[in-house]
């Protein structure tokens, strides 16, 4: 691959399958599977998935990332034999290997060097060109040309399972994990901006709205406990850092500490914290059609005069966020 292929060997990106054709023992084409475009337009449009969840369901779509026939092997039909052959057994191994579904492949046609016959005479579907734009580490950056967005679904309702509100146990892939858009991340602090801070002034490097949207928005992508948030603050691009007003020093946009986000989540006022994610959530959660209420007694949660703490909280059934919560107290 390395040698004969354009674009060089894949770098493996997520989960990945490679295969290898042979004939009467020899090998003639090489083809690899990996993660799909994080963003890719023309797909998107085409499946008609909100963005809330198209981050959770990316691992239901792969990309033909490589496909090479080797040079002695270019004979008539051979190329059309073997992407047939991975289409037919493709879902089966991924199942297998990966232990969840595969809805739909993906590739990206060089129109400079390609027309995509190869495709279209497999039954992929052509939904137009990509914007021009690459990834390369966290920015995009201009391509020479534009790609042709090809697409291949594994099975007949593949695009209305991706598209639709509630997607079947099934297809889970892990838990629901949001992506946050630049706007959201740039949104975020402004909510806390009115909670009193409970720290000294002497000290303070990261205003109290930063480290709380921060907070929030690795909760919000999956996160959990002081260590994660903050693992998940130090993986923010310089970009992303800059939207939730994170301070600067030499140039560079710094991210609080394990320590300073525990110290700031302990210490708030946990009332002017709620009010101020219910204003959060009143703002992007209006996709929610309906709401479930459940209730949870904490063990342990006793109050100075011996009652029980008992947490009610709605939840969104399209967002799954939480909109609200009310504690109340009994007597054991």
């Amino acid at each position: 691959m390395q040698a004969h292929h354009y674009l060089g060997n894949a770098r493996p990106i997520g989960e990945t399958l490679r295969y290898v054709a042979l004939w009467q023992g020899r090998w003639v084409a090489l083809i690899s599977f990996s993660s799909a475009a994080l963003k890719c337009a023309a797909r998107d449009r085409w499946i008609g998935w909100p963005p809330r969840h198209q981050f959770d369901r990316l691992n239901l779509v792969t990309n033909n990332s490589r496909f090479l026939i080797l040079p002695e092997w270019h004979i008539p039909n051979l190329a059309s034999r073997v992407l047939s052959l991975c289409q037919r057994r493709i879902a089966a191994d991924w199942q297998e290997r990966f232990g969840h579904p595969l809805l739909l492949l993906e590739t990206f046609v060089d129109p400079a060097l390609f027309t995509g016959t190869l495709y279209r005479a497999t039954n992929w579907r052509f939904l137009g060109l990509t914007q021009g734009y690459r990834r390369v580490g966290e920015r995009y950056e201009a391509h020479a040309s534009s790609k042709q967005v090809l697409v291949y679904p594994l099975q007949r309702n593949a695009r209305r399972i991706l598209s639709q509100p509630l997607i079947d146990p099934m297809y889970h892939t892990g838990e629901r994990k949001l992506m946050l858009s630049a706007a959201q991340m740039q949104a975020l602090p402004d909510y806390f901006k009115t909670i009193p801070d409970p720290r000294r002034a002497q000290g303070q490097r990261h205003r109290l709205s930063t480290i709380l949207g921060i907070a929030v928005g690795a909760v919000l992508c999956g996160r959990s406990g002081y260590k994660e948030i903050a693992e998940w603050a130090k993986a923010l691009s310089q970009d992303a850092r800059a939207r939730f007003g994170c301070r600067r020093e030499e140039g560079k946009f710094m991210v609080p500490s394990t320590s300073a986000i525990r110290s700031v989540l302990i210490r708030i006022c946990p009332d002017a914290f709620d009010e101020a994610l219910r204003r959060w959530t009143l703002s992007y959660g209006v996709e929610d059609e309906s709401l479930a209420i459940d209730g949870k007694t904490l063990r342990g949660a006793i109050d100075d005069e011996g009652k029980q703490v008992h947490i009610m909280s709605a939840v969104g059934h399209q967002s799954h966020a939480c909109h609200a919560q009310k504690k109340s107290v009994r007597y054991n």
